[in-house]
C-alpha cells in the first residue's frame, strides 16, 4: 500500500468513523488544505451518522444538520453518488446494508474504506477493485509517518479549536479505543522532543 503525501489519496470515510467528533474532526483537518488526502462519502453514509447522531448521541435535528452541512459545504467534491444496481451487485460484501458503501468506494475511485467494521469488508472482495480496508488507527499512523509536522499542526489547531492541549485530543484517541497506536506514536513524538 502507497499513501502519497498529497491529495491523491482518496478514502471513503465509513459512518463509524464520522460520527465520533474528536476522531471525524481530526480526519477531516488531515483533508483540509494542505490537504493529506481527500475523502470520500455517500449520502446514504452521510445519513447514517445523522441516524447515530440522533439515536446514540441524542443530538438535536438542528446540532446535526449543523455538523452535516458544514461536511458538506467544506468538500463539496466529498460526494459521491451511488448507482443502485452497483450496490445491489456487490454480492461479495456479507451485509446487504454495507454493499452501498463499497459501491461509493468504487464510484468515487477510493484507494482506500476507513472503517471501524473489519468483518463486513472482507479484504478479497474489496481486492477485486483495487481498494483496501484501514481502520481509523492504520491510516492516522500512516498519515504521520508521511508528514509529521503537518499532522502535529493539525492537531494542535484542532486542540486550539476547543481551547485544549494535543494531549487532550490524544487522550481521546486511546481512552475510546480508535486510534491507540497513533496516540502513542504521537505522545512519544512529545517526549522525544522534550527531551531532545
Amino acid at each position: 500500500m502507497i499513501l502519497t503525501p498529497d491529495n491523491e489519496y482518496n478514502v471513503l470515510l465509513d459512518a463509524c468513523v464520522l460520527v465520533p467528533m474528536p476522531l471525524c474532526e481530526t480526519l477531516l483537518r488531515l483533508a483540509e488544505e494542505p490537504a493529506l488526502y481527500r475523502p470520500l462519502w455517500s449520502d446514504s453514509i452521510l445519513q447514517e451518522v445523522g441516524t447515530v447522531l440522533d439515536r446514540n448521541m441524542h443530538l438535536d435535528s438542528k446540532q446535526i444538520n449543523r455538523r452535516l452541512d458544514a461536511m458538506r459545504n467544506t468538500f463539496p467534491e466529498a460526494s459521491v453518488v451511488i448507482p443502485h444496481d452497483l450496490a445491489q451487485a456487490l454480492t461479495c460484501i456479507p451485509d446487504p446494508d454495507d454493499r452501498h458503501i463499497l459501491a461509493a468506494a468504487i464510484k468515487g475511485k477510493a484507494d482506500a474504506i476507513l472503517t471501524l467494521n473489519r468483518r463486513d469488508f472482507p479484504p478479497e472482495c474489496l481486492a477485486q477493485y483495487g481498494i483496501d480496508r484501514m481502520s481509523p488507527d492504520e491510516f492516522l499512523v500512516h498519515q504521520y509517518h508521511l508528514n509529521p509536522a503537518a499532522v502535529l499542526d493539525k492537531l494542535d489547531a484542532q486542540a486550539a479549536a476547543i481551547r485544549e492541549t494535543r494531549e487532550t485530543v490524544i487522550r481521546r484517541f486511546r481512552e475510546r479505543l480508535q486510534a491507540p497506536k497513533f496516540a502513542d506514536i504521537v505522545e512519544g513524538k512529545e517526549s522525544t522532543s522534550e527531551n531532545g
